[in-house]
């Protein structure tokens, strides 16, 4: 590459039709049906996808142990794909049709040497594997009014934004011939202290459409594809661009649209095959350190997902408390141990002095000692035997508003532990 290029950061996100997330949808679908019938269900549920000459495949394995009866495994399949638009082969896949759309169950029990080291209270429930996870945090959002309270790398938080307004432009019909496979990309320069200078510098958008997309669709569009590919970048511009991204972030960035310069039907799973667990890293911070365990389709018993929602709720209080300016927790478990084997804090030099020469090790005693990290005390505190996992299957599991009715709620931040934090600090000085 030529010329120069100023430091930047760069992150991706994906809308709920793209194949890999609309299995992880369909997992978490089944999951939480499996808690609403038993809160103290073990679910470990894996999904693909894929369309081929008209015809589509659903296919679900994994292992489930509930006190009840089983939900309709392929019920839930459907309606999940269904809800999310795939309701035409012609697009990639008409989950409706049993002529068309087949749905294949290979879900057993879960083992029972495994559940003997899982099952139990807050001094014996251990952890349901071994394995590593990662929480961060960071100031960056905090300058922008729009995204102030979400303390998450800006890239990733605009990324998701964009996602998100696809999916809604899609499903209310903002933009007709939008379909429901799409990516967004943000690009934010960097500045000296590696923090963004508020410049995003570009924005990818790949957004599945009808091949006769035009002003007047459905009616036929007299237009060439030159002129299509214009129509198409200038209503994505308005109506998801430029909701999306705060005016104060822009300052004429350049907006890449269907870069090859065409995403027609069939997309979804006939242009691509879908797994659940293959998107890790736009279900978290956008880059970085990242342990390998996937989320979707697993009860909170599994740390994979419960010790990472956990460390990123850490995290948050760490950079709210105004302890660090960026925080990056790891922490380790191994199957069938309570407590876990392993606690390591990051801040990258953006401790506060008075944290003294190892301010690391200060913050992760303080993290020790001011949150549980027992598997049973880490669901308690975030209440996590619910269903509430449908609503991160797209959109980022992290850097969400948390709802009134109990969504995301490791981004929730407790007055309390804030208010610990900071004096552990003073009482430093």
């Amino acid at each position: 590459m030529h010329g120069y290029m100023p430091p930047s950061d760069t992150a991706e996100s994906v809308t709920s039709g793209h194949p890999d997330k609309l299995c992880d949808a369909i997992s978490d679908a089944i999951l939480d049906e499996c808690l609403r019938i038993d809160p103290n269900a073990r679910v470990a549920v894996e999904t693909m996808v894929k369309g081929i000459g008209g015809e589509a495949v659903i296919i679900l394995a994994g292992e489930v142990s509930l006190d009840g009866r089983a939900p309709e495994y392929e019920k839930i399949a459907r309606e999940k794909a269904i809800s999310v638009g795939y309701t035409d082969s012609r697009i990639g896949m008409d989950a409706s049709s049993s002529e068309l759309c087949d749905v294949l169950t290979y879900i057993t029990t879960q083992s029972q040497f495994i559940s003997q080291g899982v099952d139990g209270d807050f001094d014996t429930q251990g952890a349901g594997d071994q394995g590593v996870m990662f929480g961060y945090a960071c100031s960056e959002t905090e300058q922008t009014e729009e995204l102030r309270g979400r303390f998450f790398p800006l890239a990733a938080a605009l990324s998701q934004r964009l996602t998100r307004r696809l999916e809604q432009v899609h499903s209310e019909q903002i933009i007709p011939w939008i379909r429901p496979d799409g990516k967004s990309q943000v690009t934010v320069h960097v500045g000296e202290k590696n923090d963004p200078n508020d410049r995003v510098s570009t924005i990818v958008i790949a957004a599945q459409h009808a091949s006769d997309a035009g002003p007047n669709w459905p009616d036929k569009n007299n237009l060439s594809e030159e002129e299509r590919k214009l129509y198409i970048e200038a209503e994505i511009r308005k109506h998801v661009i430029e909701h999306a991204i705060p005016s104060s972030l822009m300052n004429d960035p350049e907006v890449i649209v269907n870069g090859t310069g065409s995403f027609p039907d069939p997309g979804g799973p006939y242009a691509d095959a879908g797994l659940t667990g293959r998107k890790i890293i736009v279900d978290t911070y956008g880059g970085g350190r990242h342990g390998g365990g996937a989320f979707s389709g697993k009860d909170p018993s599994k740390v994979d997902r419960s010790a990472a929602y956990y460390a990123r709720w850490a995290a948050k209080h760490v950079v709210a408390s105004g302890i660090a300016e960026r925080c990056e927790i790891q922490v380790a478990y191994a199957i069938g141990k309570t407590n876990p084997v392993g606690l390591r804090v990051e801040t990258f030099g953006t401790s506060r002095p008075e944290l003294g020469t190892e301010p690391d090790q200060e913050i992760s005693r303080l993290l020790l000692m001011h949150f549980d990290w027992r598997p049973a005390a880490m669901i308690r505190d975030l209440d996590l035997k619910r269903p509430i996992y449908s609503a991160t299957s797209s959109g980022g599991h992290f850097g969400r508003v948390p709802t009134d009715d109990g969504l995301f709620p490791w981004e929730s931040l407790e007055p309390e532990k804030i208010k610990a934090l900071a004096l552990a600090i003073e009482n430093r000085e």
